[in-house]
């Protein structure tokens, strides 16, 4: 299974902000600080602004938002933004507030299509804290995965809104 993003499916605003591609580093980046004005103006569900500023390396405020979601979403955005903060032990409490989530099954079939074998969430954190700062395939491949979750996150996040 491979998936298709379309970032025009979420309108300009968002559009603006996918493209072109960000593939995050598995740390905690570098906020895009010319994306904040963006990012401060959309308006979207909590859920996917959560997301936009955990992909604009902003983790401070994406965690201020995920922390408020009551929900399986908003624990699987905590709990991506405390993998790379990196916090691993706290990211894998928020894995298992997630439990099971329809995206892990979707990110599960589609990273093979990019030679990842996911097996959970909590194996995946630790391959990233593995792979971090290492500059070779395995950090390119975790953070295309990562991105490729995101992606999944992002796009179900979307479709659940009202």
């Amino acid at each position: 299974m491979s998936i298709t993003f379309d970032p025009q499916a979420y309108g300009p605003a968002i559009a603006a902000l996918l493209i072109p591609e960000r593939v995050p580093d598995l740390g905690p980046g570098s906020p895009n600080r010319a994306a904040k004005a963006a990012l401060e103006a959309i308006e979207a569900p909590a859920a996917c602004r959560a997301g936009l500023w955990l992909l604009h390396d902003f983790l401070d405020e994406s965690h201020s938002i995920s922390q408020d979601i009551d929900s399986k979403d908003g624990s699987f955005w905590h709990a991506i933004m405390h993998r790379r903060e990196p916090d691993h032990d706290n990211s894998k409490y928020w894995w298992k507030r997630v439990g099971s989530h329809p995206i892990l099954d979707r990110l599960r079939d589609a990273s093979k299509a990019i030679g990842y074998t996911f097996i959970s969430p909590y194996d995946f954190v630790d391959y990233c804290e593995a792979m971090r700062d290492t500059s070779g395939t395995g950090e390119d491949l975790a953070r295309r995965v990562q991105l490729l979750e995101w992606q999944l996150l992002f796009d179900w996040c979307w479709k659940q809104k009202p």
